[in-house]
């Protein structure tokens, strides 16, 4: 089984335009967040669905030191996931999307789903509880919005795609469904899995920019 993509080299920085978040002249602000270029190969014999999830297992544990100025999140803090795309029940005869398909741009208080394209479903990815205090942001995001990592993080970020071929057609996750209750309800059910990764930091220390 082989996952690959056009929009960057696997394992290398992921390009702005990928993300949902930016450095701009006076801090951060929003991307152009298209969703990427994916395809695949050889699935394994008797895969009757697809499971797409997109997650950063870097995001501090603690958000204690979080987008503060005057100081950096410690590396040797625990992270933990951040789901950025939970996509499920694509059918084994779709070979790839294509780039921008599931996103141009970041949608203040989430795209809709769960419904989406090729009959799969999409389900919430984390900015919906990143943003559940925010009057003017929040709401539930289904799908694909790009990396946003806190602009002081003293780690490089990681995101993993995860393409995985299931023995079932469809999910038994119902409504607004997240990626860890995916992880779950799949658990007995992959016949095999490809990864493609990228890496983003909005640190400009360790992008070597000045503001």
């Amino acid at each position: 089984m082989k996952l690959w993509s056009n929009s960057w080299v696997n394992g290398e920085f992921i390009p702005e335009r990928y993300a949902a978040g930016k450095l701009s002249a006076d801090g951060v602000g929003f991307s152009d967040n298209i969703s990427p270029h994916l395809a695949w190969s050889d699935l394994p014999a008797g895969t009757q669905s697809l499971v797409l999830i997109c997650h950063d297992f870097d995001v501090p544990s603690r958000g204690d030191d979080v987008n503060q100025p005057d100081r950096e999140v410690p590396a040797e803090l625990p992270r933990v996931d951040f789901f950025h795309w939970v996509l499920v029940d694509l059918p084994p005869n779709v070979s790839g999307l294509a780039e921008g398909e599931f996103s141009q741009g970041f949608t203040p208080r989430g795209k809709p789903g769960p419904a989406s394209l090729h009959g799969a479903r999409q389900g919430l990815n984390d900015y919906t509880g990143w943003f559940a205090g925010n009057a003017e942001m929040a709401g539930q995001y289904f799908g694909y919005d790009g990396p946003f990592p806190p602009f002081n993080d003293s780690l490089v970020h990681h995101y993993v795609f995860t393409l995985y071929a299931l023995s079932v057609p469809r999910l038994a996750v119902q409504s607004a469904f997240t990626g860890a209750e995916v992880r779950q309800a799949m658990a007995e059910q992959v016949l095999g899995a490809a990864t493609h990764s990228g890496t983003y930091t909005l640190n400009r220390r360790l992008r070597g920019t000045t503001p």
